[in-house]
């Protein structure tokens, strides 16, 4: 019966979010309560899983999603993305348009959102294609890839950030996974939107001239700076697991090793990030960070995001407080489905409701009541565990996703070609990252 309310319950947000269009915080709330009350969890269990759900989840990673988003909007502001973008051409060079594309959208989309990413890097995009002589879909296609690949597996990214809290898994391990799985799931992207989208031609048609974006890369701050927010968090967050990992083979630790694991604590470390976001302005104005400004802006953007993340806590919580963990370990017990199941229940989730984070989100809920049947004990096998649901997240993106209608209007695609050409990319890289997640966890 409780497995019947599972599957009720997850339906339930999906009718709620994909068809009837209800927010998914209104639709996990919904779900959450259809589920508690009907599998006679008591009152008093079910007011504090809400408050333990909610409360928990974000102070964990609340604080972390709002300063990530921050960063974003001033490399978005300020031109650094552009100056970013810059720095990957004439690394890769101007004639591999579609490598430069992916590689530029995958370093992107670690502080900016996909679909918002995409919309920045367009206009570049359609300029270099034009010059270039190839079709905008392949070059499109490779910038949304690049996209989606940061967007569903490397923090500090909502939603791998927001499954490594609700799972409890150290997130500098989840970025060095996910920037392994992401990077050769990269590769595939490229080769994919180069052999088979790039074959369908679509004429760019640039809105700003070279001139145009000449001038917004000069207007952005240096390429230095521009890079600073994003990769110091990183080092830093990855630098702390480093130092816990050899803290805990030797058994001791120092006075400096503290030091990296507190300024290499997420929070710490995106505070440190935010703080060199706002050396990007030539000149600063504090209007910028005002609520009519930039960092208001940012963070009003960034209520859905939270109110979503906590709401999957709530699901959560009452999830693991109904005991469906010892109920579906009895289930899986001769199943060996192994690291496939959170992917395909994520990638069930994506295609049904288009959203990434919700499925994200609503995923690691589910699992997190099944590690421990599922034989997941350690920190290694908790960062694969929040990657296969990231790679399920990309898997498919379709017409109840926003992002499919922002790169087929962005690009001129029909949305038969859509179909055709970015749903067809989604599936193949994200049941690639799932591959290689697989591959991983027989080693570990």
């Amino acid at each position: 019966m409780i497995l019947i309310l599972l599957l009720l319950s997850v339906a339930l947000i999906v009718v709620l979010t994909a068809k009837l269009n209800v927010h998914p915080f209104l639709a996990l709330l919904c779900a959450s309560f259809f589920f508690a009350l009907f599998s006679g969890m008591p009152f008093d269990t079910i007011l504090t899983s809400i408050e333990e759900g909610f409360g928990g989840t974000l102070g964990k990673i609340g604080l972390v999603i709002l300063l990530g988003v921050i960063i974003g909007a001033f490399l978005e502001n300020t031109g650094g993305a552009y100056k970013m973008a810059e720095v990957v051409l004439r690394i890769i060079g101007r004639k591999r348009v579609h490598a430069a594309m992916a590689i530029i959208g995958y370093i992107v989309s670690i502080p900016v959102f996909a679909d918002s990413g995409f919309i920045i890097l367009n206009p570049l995009n359609k300029s270099l294609s034009k010059k270039a002589k190839l079709s905008v879909a392949g070059t499109g296609v490779a910038l949304i890839l690049g996209l989606m690949l940061t967007h569903v597996l490397v923090p500090p990214t909502p939603g791998p950030i927001a499954a490594a809290g609700i799972l409890g898994a150290d997130i500098g391990l989840v970025m060095v996974l996910g920037v392994l799985v992401s990077a050769a799931g990269l590769v595939v992207a490229i080769i994919y939107s180069k052999r088979v989208a790039g074959k369908v031609y679509i004429d760019p048609n640039p809105e700003f001239s070279d001139a145009e974006i000449e001038d917004k890369i000069q207007k952005a701050p240096s390429a230095f700076k521009s890079f600073l927010p994003i990769l110091m968090p990183i080092l830093l967050i990855v630098g702390k697991s480093v130092v816990e990992f050899t803290i805990l083979e030797e058994g001791e630790g120092s006075w400096w090793m503290d030091i990296i694991a507190f300024i290499g604590s997420p929070v710490i470390a995106l505070i440190i990030g935010m703080l060199l976001a706002f050396l990007l302005p030539k000149k600063f104005d504090k209007a910028v960070l005002t609520e009519s400004g930039w960092v208001g802006k940012a963070l009003l953007s960034a209520s859905t995001i939270l109110l979503i993340t906590g709401a999957g806590g709530i699901f959560g919580k009452i999830l693991q407080n109904s005991g469906i963990g010892t109920i579906m370990a009895d289930m899986l017990a001769g199943v060996s489905l192994g690291i496939w199941l959170p992917f395909i229940l994520t990638a069930a989730i994506k295609t049904a409701q288009g959203s990434s984070t919700v499925a994200l989100i609503t995923a690691a809920s589910i699992m997190a009541p099944l590690m421990a049947s599922m034989g997941i004990e350690t920190e290694l096998q908790k960062a694969l565990l929040v990657i296969a649901i990231g790679a399920g997240a990309m898997v498919v993106s379709h017409a109840n996703d926003s992002g499919f209608w922002v790169v087929t209007q962005l690009t001129g695609m029909d949305t038969k070609t859509g179909y055709r050409l970015y749903t067809l990319g989604t599936l193949i890289v994200g049941v690639f990252c799932a591959f290689l997640v697989f591959l991983i966890s027989l080693f570990v």
